[in-house]
């Protein structure tokens, strides 16, 4: 398989409430916490949500050459309503962002790990709450930066 091509690449993990982003480094090595946004369910079903629109300035800004967002399948392998939800959100991060591709990737456990580093490093309650979802994002970003060095 041909190597990584350079360029940043944002992780996205899609909740209810929040969208936590994190960023890779050009090389494509190391995911790092960026950003979390609102979620904005309050956009007419014409309109491009803000928390959509933000995450395409970071994509211009941060000049992306890919966005991985985590697909929550089941411990079973299943998609269930929570996968229905992100795909619905990374078709329309997809008409937004376009050329800049949009992958799924399996996501699994992504924020019961972010969630175990961060008390692991005394992060708690409230300020856990706050950066979880990047964390998340990191986890769903790295494992597939690593998932891709192992492939080639």
């Amino acid at each position: 398989m041909a190597e990584l091509t350079r360029g940043v690449r944002l992780g996205v993990d899609v909740g209810q409430v929040r969208v936590g982003v994190s960023r890779s480094d050009p090389d494509g090595i190391l995911a790092t916490p960026l950003v979390t946004l609102a979620r904005d369910l309050t956009a007419a079903p014409d309109a491009v949500p803000s928390d959509v629109a933000e995450l395409a300035a970071l994509v211009a800004e941060h000049e992306a050459v890919a966005v991985v967002v985590g697909l929550p399948v089941n411990l079973a392998g299943k998609h269930g309503p929570a996968a229905v939800h992100v795909k619905a959100y990374a078709d329309r991060l997809v008409d937004v962002i376009a050329p800049v591709p949009v992958t799924l990737t399996d996501e699994r456990m992504s924020t019961v790990v972010a969630s175990r580093r961060l008390a692991e490093r005394g992060v708690r309650g409230k300020r856990q709450r706050a950066v979880v979802d990047q964390a998340a994002a990191v986890e769903i970003l790295q494992s597939w930066l690593d998932a891709q060095r192992r492939r080639t």
